[in-house]
Order: structure tokens, then sequence, then C-alpha cells
């Protein structure tokens, strides 16, 4: 009787969760990745190939919250190659900078100093007030392009007077919305901050990027810092994870903090593979990438669009508005294509399996709308200055159930 009603129970508890269809649907994704230029949870950057995930299969099956001998490997590679002495596997980009914000941190009052437009203020959840209790202040540069040492001494909180939460961390950001911040300004900033006593953190979800358009070493980019977030999703089309690196005291507390927050994992092996052949294949793609970037860039100015932010690797801002077009206009015409276009806003991303075929079309959907408008008779109004950089962030999110 036992063993037929356990018999019952596992009948009940299979699931096969491959269809019959899965090879097909996954190639649909594919082209559909190929054709998108949003980077987003729902659609992400780029997605990992059939190739990279036969190099997974390949990977150790230790226990990463004790040992897993392919992710310590990986581990210590990219602290190799930022010149850091250790390094810790995490599950996202958001984990990796707000645990390290919650190593450096030990005793409030405290604040961190970074860009307002920097993922760790405006897309990671409040995480550095909810999980280290730190007040946050966000810089406007006046260039509009990236924080400078002025900056950062005209805002940074140094002092014993309690009215006030003194300044623990500057963290900057590399690239920023696809912008490189000059290396030497990164480095004046360090100086001026380590000489008050002050950390670096360098969120470089897309620090290969700077690396790959400069030809810079990773190691002369990351010296600067304390610590240093690496991404391998996003730009690189790995599944998932980033890399935090600093010094072993550092990483040592780090790990602790991972597994608090609940970031502890097991067989992250085919995690870890899947990283180190993104490294291996899909980073030196990179200034292709950016080369397709700047043909898309050069396609939208040739029609008379405005650029909001140049296309310095993989991202441009764009306006519409001074050939009479919208962004919903762009994005119904790109979504009525016989191989639809998945398109947000302002914002075009441009990545590893971005194809050309689609930043043809793409540019084709923008001059067709713009003959269609001058032939109906628009002619831009004098003065017209288009949309502000501040809007950029409002996107339209397209149907994907086509």
């Amino acid at each position: 009787m036992a063993t037929s009603q356990f018999s019952a129970i596992a009948d009940s508890v299979k699931f096969d969760i491959v269809s019959k269809t899965h090879a097909l649907e996954n190639a649909k994704k594919r082209k559909e990745i190929s054709r998108t230029f949003i980077c987003k949870p729902h659609l992400p950057c780029a997605v990992p190939t059939e190739e990279m995930y036969a190099y997974a299969t390949l990977a150790t099956l230790g226990d990463d919250v004790y040992f897993e001998p392919s992710s310590a490997a990986l581990e210590a590679h990219v602290a190799k190659i930022t010149g850091k002495e250790a390094g810790l596997f995490l599950p996202s980009g958001t984990a990796s900078n707000q645990i390290a914000l919650r190593t450096h941190l030990k005793q409030p009052p405290y604040s961190v100093l970074c860009d307002h437009r920097a993922h760790i203020n405006k897309y990671e959840a409040g995480g550095a007030a909810f999980h280290s209790g730190a007040a946050v202040i966000p810089v406007i540069p006046p260039n509009k392009h990236h924080l400078t040492l002025q900056d950062v001494k005209d805002n940074i909180i140094i002092s014993d007077d309690t009215h006030f939460a003194p300044t623990e961390v500057v963290a900057l950001e590399n690239t920023l919305n696809g912008t490189i911040i000059p290396q030497e300004e990164v480095i004046a900033i360090s100086e001026y901050a380590h000489s008050v006593g002050v950390k670096m953190h360098l969120d470089g979800a897309r620090i290969w990027h700077v690396s790959a358009e400069t030809s810079t070493p990773l190691k002369e980019l990351c010296d600067p810092f304390d610590s240093v977030s690496l991404c391998f999703s996003k730009g690189l089309g790995a599944p998932v994870g980033s890399v935090l690196v600093g010094t072993k005291q550092f990483i040592t507390k780090a790990r602790w903090f991972r597994k608090l927050f609940g970031g502890g994992m097991r067989q992250t092996g085919i995690l870890a593979a899947s990283a180190a052949y993104a490294l291996t294949h899909n980073f030196p793609q990179l200034p292709r990438v950016h080369a397709l970037t700047k043909k898309l860039e050069a396609g939208l100015e040739e029609i008379g669009c405005g650029i909001l932010s140049r296309a310095e690797t993989c991202m441009i801002f764009y306006d519409p508005t001074p050939i009479g077009v919208t962004f919903d206009e762009i994005g119904d015409r790109g979504a009525a294509l016989s191989e639809p276009l998945f398109l947000g806003g302002s914002r075009l991303v441009v990545h590893i399996q971005t194809s050309e075929s689609a930043i043809e079309d793409f540019l084709g959907v923008v001059r067709q709308l713009a003959e269609e408008k001058r032939a109906a008779g628009f002619v831009r109004p004098e003065g017209q200055t288009g949309i502000a950089f501040r809007d950029v962030y409002v996107r339209r999110v397209p149907k994907t159930d086509k």
C-alpha cells in the first residue's frame, strides 16, 4: 500500500519542462534578440548560445558555499586580470554592488556619493538604504556626461558635524549609459578620495566595453578602485552572474554577506563556465558592436534626428522630434515589419547578437517615417531643440506576443 501511495505521489511530482517545440522556441528567441534594441529583464541584451551551454556542461560539480573549483578558478582569473587579490562570484550586478557597499560601510551614519543616473541610485530598489542604512548623495554633473573631481569635492561630506552623514564611499559607474569616464578624471577622483580616507567602488558592469573601445587593460581601469563589480550578462551574453573583486580581507567579508543575503549557491560551476566562455568568445566581439552602434548613430544623424548621447560604446540616445516623428510611431512601424523590431524610447542598445539587418531595417523605418512627414508638410519649427536628455528614461514597452 505504501509503495503504491508513494508511486501516486511521485507521479504527481513529475514535470517535464522541455517541450517538443523548445528548440524552435529558442531559435525564435535568438532571432528576436538579434532585432531587439532594449536591454531590460524580459528582453535581455543577449542570450546564451548553444555552444556556451555545451561548454557549461563540462564544468565541475562542487558546492560554492564551501568550494566549487570552476567558480573558484573564474574568481581567481577575474581578480588577476583586474589586478586585485581576490574575487567573489555573485548572482547579479545588483547583489555585487550592494554587497560591496555593505562590506565597505562599517558603522553608520555614512553616505555614498555617486552620479544621479547611477545604477546603485536609480535601479537597485533603494538597496543602499535597506541593506546598509546608507544615505546616497546623487550628484548631477554640470557637464551632463561624467562626474569630475570638482563635482566630488563640491558634494562630498568630510565633516564631524552631527547634522550630516559623512561620505565613506565614492561610487563611479563605467560605462554609464554607454559613455566612458575619462581615465584621468577617475584617477584624480580616486587620489582625492583616498587622501581624505574615502573608499572607491566601481560599478563596472560594462567595463569590458571601456577596455575594448580604448584598448586599455582591465587592471589599469580598475587600479583606482578598492572594489569593482564586473558583469557577465548584459554585454557579454552569459545567463547569470557578476564577480566582485578587491583585497583578500574585503572578499572574505563580502563572502560572509553573500551568505547572509541568501546569495550563496551550490553547483555554480555551470554558471562560471558560461562566464568563462563569454570572456573567451564574446568579449572579442565588442569592437564590432561599437562599430555597429556608430553606424546606427551616423544613419540617424543623416536622416535628421537629434543625438542626445553619442555612440561611445554600445548605446546611443536619440531624439526623432526634429523630423516630426514620435517614439510610438517608430515602435509601431518597427513592430509591424515581417520580422519585427523590438524598440523602446530614446535609448538604443546594440549587443553581440544584434544583426546588421536589424540596424538597416531600423534606419529604414525612421527614414520612411521622416519622408512621410515631409510629404505631409512637416517643417521643423524655428528654434526647436527636441526632447531634453533628462527625458530619455521614459521608454515605450513594445508588445512581445507577436
